[in-house]
């Protein structure tokens, strides 16, 4: 049986440049195939049910990366959030059973990580309403991941997900605008040293995750919008 590429899904350009320059080596399926969905729920929903219904069976697993703002203490800039757990607006909570294994890997590369509930917003989240988000149980907060599991949820139950985000902000340093990178380098160089633990979370995990595979090219595809 052929192993299926990884399909990593990032809102924004500047993610797809971090993640295409790491070090993939030794990746499972050979090269992932990694797609800018664009920002917010319903771009990031659209994307992947398009690239899923476009190559039913081709991928092993989906992981969701790049950036996003820390809602709580304790947690810095370039710092790594996995999610446990993504919440969207709704109230709707999608488990993600991936986060002990791909926060240990992370851990392995010497980055430092915490792990708990990321919530999706609507919206970018300032002040007192990050503050709020915490205080229901959240760690970080982003505008695409809960879109990309309930699109898994209903059309790959099965497949495999993980979700992580890079801190570029938190409650202390704030964004001034969507796409103003005060931490910005340091997210960036973060966010590719993310990669050879990616490697290592698919190749150990996929055994028991294997699914039937049609292939795809290994070219990694332009970026969508």
């Amino acid at each position: 049986m052929t192993t299926p590429p990884l399909l990593v899904l990032c809102a924004l350009g500047p993610e797809v440049w971090a993640l295409r320059g790491g070090d993939w080596r030794g990746s499972a399926g050979g090269p992932p195939v990694l797609l800018r969905t664009g920002v917010g729920r319903r771009r990031a929903g659209h994307a992947v049910r398009r690239v899923l219904g476009s190559a039913p069976g081709g991928y092993g697993a989906v992981v969701v990366a790049g950036f996003g703002a820390a809602v709580g203490p304790g947690i810095a800039p370039g710092d790594v959030v996995v999610a446990d757990g993504v919440r969207n607006a709704e109230g709707n909570l999608f488990t993600v059973r991936s986060a002990a294994d791909l926060a240990r890997a992370l851990k392995e590369h010497g980055l430092a990580v915490h792990t708990g509930v990321h919530h999706t917003a609507d919206h970018v989240v300032r002040g007192l309403e990050r503050r709020a988000l915490h205080l229901q149980g959240a760690l970080a907060v982003d505008m695409e991941a809960a879109a990309v599991l309930a699109a898994l949820h209903e059309l790959r139950p099965a497949l495999p997900a993980a979700v992580l985000r890079v801190v570029v902000d938190t409650p202390e340093r704030e964004l001034l605008r969507p796409g103003t990178l005060p931490a910005g380098v340091r997210a960036w160089r973060t966010l590719r040293a993310t990669v050879p633990a990616l490697v290592d979370w698919y190749r150990q995990d996929l055994p028991d995750r294997r699914e039937p595979h049609h292939p795809t090219s290994s070219t990694l595809p332009q970026e969508a919008s």
